[in-house]
């Protein structure tokens, strides 16, 4: 009897559950992993600061997938097979235990994305998974018996099923190998990035976070709460990265030239902040504004604001006049950021785009234009904020490739 075989392309998270899952439910099958670059499981190492955030402590497939600003209804229909439970037994059945932080994200408990990646190659050898590095697609042929994937050296895999793993690219073009099949692709974009504020002076704090901020952005319904850190080019943090994915598509229409609108203080508004300010000027009618700051900001921060406000060192809360005061509750509950430009949030680098869903069966993976094609993980298009979403996208949709392969 001749083994079937399965090519998985892309050495990533996605490309390695597929082909892990596949070798070990079908002892039969051939798996070969081809990875174009010299790296495997690159964007696992980096995650979460090197720690690999491996996935999200999310209640119920509801929560999670609204956490998707595409491709909410895709991976509901998918969580209903593989879900964040099953992500966090498979890693412990495997010795790697996972731990959730209070933010709901996941981490392995050994805090070292090496932990993952270990455990994914280990698998890989105990199951015989063949991998070939250095090797690119140049395209994918259909045949009578299965399929061709022809690599940039020349080399051709014969497949009886593949799976596209690759990732998400960043230019249109890129796509072209699996246009050619017939697959309609939602044009990729960056989805995960940090705002450019080029001269604005809060960039001379860079370092300085606060653990709740409320950003709009101004002519959009866009806008976030959450952890914010300024930079020494702008803004970032989870509530400008998580901003970024929700309006990928918005503000890449704007050329990423539009107004942030930060509120430091999200449990006031002008209003409230300036009856609360009334107050201030009584309790704390003596003491010099500079070094009392009642709102619990960082202290570099709050200083920041006085002195664009105009308030000088010695000014006392009961002397602040009028409109320095009003100044400062711009500042604080609408301060205007012009953004010009982003810059890529490397560790979490994410596109929005890929291959169209309706073309694919969340519950196989299979494509609907050619039978034997599966997609797993960033190259469909779908893409989650940061958090871990993105890697139970990956997980999942390996998984379910590699059941569906499996049962073939």
């Amino acid at each position: 009897m001749v083994n079937k075989r399965l090519v998985v392309i892309g050495g990533g998270a996605a490309g390695f559950f597929c082909a892990v899952n596949a070798a070990r439910l079908h002892t039969q099958l051939e798996v070969i992993l081809i990875e174009k670059s010299s790296k495997l499981l690159s964007k696992v190492k980096v995650s979460g600061g090197g720690r690999c955030n491996v996935t999200h402590n999310a209640p119920d497939i509801l929560y999670m997938s609204k956490r998707y600003p595409r491709g909410q209804h895709f991976v509901k229909k998918a969580f209903s097979r593989f879900f964040v439970q099953d992500t966090i037994a498979w890693f412990k059945e495997r010795g790697v235990s996972l731990k959730a932080e209070a933010d709901g994200r996941m981490f392995p408990v050994t805090d070292n994305s090496q932990t993952i990646i270990d455990c994914l190659l280990k698998e890989a050898d105990r199951y015989g998974v063949k991998i070939r590095m250095n090797a690119a697609v140049s395209e994918l042929v259909r045949g009578n018996n299965g399929w061709e994937v022809r690599l940039q050296d020349g080399a051709v895999l014969k497949a009886d099923q593949v799976c596209v793993a690759a990732g998400g690219y960043a230019q249109l073009d890129k796509f072209a190998w699996l246009q050619a099949i017939g697959h309609q692709v939602e044009p990729p974009m960056p989805s995960l990035f940090t705002f450019n504020m080029p001269g604005n002076p809060v960039t001379t704090l860079m370092g300085v976070s606060v653990e709740e901020a409320h950003v709009k952005i101004a002519g959009t319904k866009l806008q976030e709460k959450g952890p914010l850190l300024i930079t020494h080019w702008g803004m970032s943090g989870p509530c400008i990265l998580r901003l970024s994915a929700w309006g990928a598509r918005e503000l890449g229409a704007l050329q990423y030239q539009f107004t942030a609108l930060v509120n430091w203080l999200p449990a006031f508004n002008e209003n409230s902040l300036r009856e609360e300010m009334q107050g201030l000027r009584f309790s704390l009618g003596g003491q010099k504004m500079h070094h009392k700051n009642p709102f619990g900001l960082p202290q570099r921060l709050w200083q920041f604001f006085l002195q664009q406000s105009g308030i000088g060192e010695d000014v006392r809360w009961a002397d602040m006049p009028a409109k320095e005061q009003h100044k400062l509750i711009r500042y604080l509950t609408a301060m205007e950021c012009p953004v010009k430009g982003k810059t890529t949030f490397k560790e979490e680098f994410v596109t929005c785009g890929g291959i169209r869903l309706s073309e694919i069966d969340p519950a196989t993976m299979e494509s609907k234009l050619a039978p034997g094609l599966f997609f797993a993980g960033e190259v469909m298009d779908v893409d989650g904020i940061t958090g871990g979403f993105n890697f139970q996208h990956a997980w999942t949709s390996g998984w379910i490739a590699a059941s569906a392969i499996a049962e073939r």
